[in-house]
């Protein structure tokens, strides 16, 4: 069986997962309504170093709230998200 995904398309995923899963939990957190949402995570690798070429993200909150508490709660998910985080820091992955 051939497959195009990789270890790569697990790193989107890990942030899209993580930021969907944050909105939840800051929404309840902050006391905004959440109907549904869907979070979309794209990037590219370089085929030859599988260095990443970076990665964004885009999300859509279906909500009765008003479109400013629905800026600040995606404020507060980019700042808190710890995936997204992660991996801005840049931080050293080694096998021991």
């Amino acid at each position: 069986m051939e497959c195009d995904f990789n270890g790569g398309d697990l790193l989107h995923l890990a942030i899209a997962g993580c930021v969907l899963n944050d909105v939840h939990r800051e929404a309840e957190r902050l006391g905004v309504r959440v109907d549904g949402v869907r979070v979309a995570a794209t990037g590219d690798l370089d085929r030859e170093t599988w260095r990443s070429q970076g990665i964004s993200y885009q999300v859509e909150v279906s909500s009765s709230a008003d479109d400013e508490d629905i800026e600040r709660l995606l404020q507060v998910v980019d700042d808190v998200a710890e995936i997204p985080k992660a991996f801005r820091s840049g931080g050293p992955v080694q096998r021991t």
